[in-house]
C-alpha cells in the first residue's frame, strides 16, 4: 500500500523551510494554476476568502493536479467541517483562533482517528486519492494540525498550544494578533510590542520542538524565514493580482 506524502513535512524532515500561497477567491483554475507552481502547500482560505464547501472539494482537487500539499483553513474549531476537509484530501488544516493548549488538544483530535483523536472513519475522497487508501496510523501521521496563534492571551500560552499532543506547527496570524496589540491590523516590524510578541512565539516553538509558521508577503517572506519560521505564506491570490495590475497600469499610465 502507498504511502502518503506530505511536501511540507519532507521539507521539515529535510531542515528546510516549506513556503505556501494562499488562495482566497474561488476558482478552480486558480486553484489548479498555483497548485502546478511549485509550492510545497496551498492554502484554501474559508475563514476570510470567499470560498465555501463545494467550491474547496473541488479546489483541492485542482491542487492534486501539481506538487503542493492542499491545505485548508476552516472558518472556527469545528468537528463537522475539519474531518470533512480532510476527507476531502486536505492535508493540512489551519485553525484560528486558538487560545488554549485545551482548545489546541480538542481541534488536534478532529484531525486525528483514534486512539490519538476522534475523526471518524469514511471511504470518501481522500480514500481512493493517490494512495491515500493507507491505514488511520499512516494517514494520522501525513496530515497536520496547525492552530493559529493571533491573541495577546495565545502568545502567553503557545507554549502550551504547542505542547498540546497532535499540534505540529503554531501559524500566526500578524493581522488579528497587531489588533490584539493594539495595533493596525498588519505586520508591524519596527514595534516593540509585535517584534517581540512574535520572537516569544519563535522562543516557545523552538523550545518544544515545534515548527513555527506565519501569513507573510513577498517583501517579507525571507526575512520570516531568516527570524526562524519554518512554515511560510509567501503570497495570497487576490494580493498578487491586485499589486499586480495595479503596477502593469501604473506602468502603462506613465508611459
Amino acid at each position: 500500500m502507498a504511502q502518503v506524502a506530505n511536501p511540507v513535512k519532507q521539507r521539515w524532515q529535510a531542515g528546510e523551510p516549506a513556503l505556501g500561497a494562499w488562495l482566497m477567491i474561488p476558482s478552480v483554475m486558480t486553484a489548479e494554476e498555483i497548485g502546478r507552481i511549485g509550492y510545497d502547500y496551498v492554502c484554501i482560505d474559508m475563514q476570510h476568502g470567499l470560498i465555501g464547501y463545494q467550491m474547496a472539494v473541488d479546489m483541492i482537487r485542482a491542487i492534486n493536479l501539481g506538487s503542493s500539499a492542499p491545505f485548508v483553513r476552516v472558518p472556527y474549531h469545528d468537528f463537522a467541517l475539519i474531518p470533512k476537509m480532510l476527507d476531502a484530501g486536505a492535508l493540512g488544516i489551519i485553525i484560528p483562533m486558538v487560545n488554549s493548549a485545551a482548545e489546541a488538544t480538542e481541534v488536534a483530535a478532529y484531525c486525528r482517528y483514534p486512539p490519538q483523536g476522534q475523526r471518524s472513519h469514511a471511504y470518501t475522497r481522500a480514500a481512493e486519492w493517490q494512495g491515500f487508501a493507507a491505514t488511520p496510523a499512516e494517514m494520522n501521521e501525513a496530515v497536520l494540525c496547525i492552530p493559529m496563534v493571533e491573541t495577546v492571551e495565545a502568545v502567553a500560552k503557545t507554549a502550551e498550544i504547542a505542547r498540546a499532543p497532535g499540534v505540529d506547527a503554531i501559524y500566526v496570524g500578524p493581522g488579528d494578533l497587531s489588533i490584539s496589540l493594539g495595533l493596525p491590523p498588519r505586520n508591524n516590524d519596527g514595534n516593540p510590542s509585535f517584534d517581540e510578541a512574535l520572537a516569544a512565539i519563535l522562543e516557545a516553538c523552538a523550545a518544544e520542538d515545534r515548527i513555527a509558521g506565519i501569513q507573510a508577503n513577498p517583501g517579507l517572506a525571507a526575512q520570516r524565514v531568516a527570524q526562524g519560521f519554518g512554515l511560510v505564506t509567501v503570497a495570497t491570490d487576490i494580493g498578487l493580482m491586485k499589486k499586480t495590475m495595479t503596477e502593469s497600469l501604473a506602468a502603462l499610465r506613465q508611459s
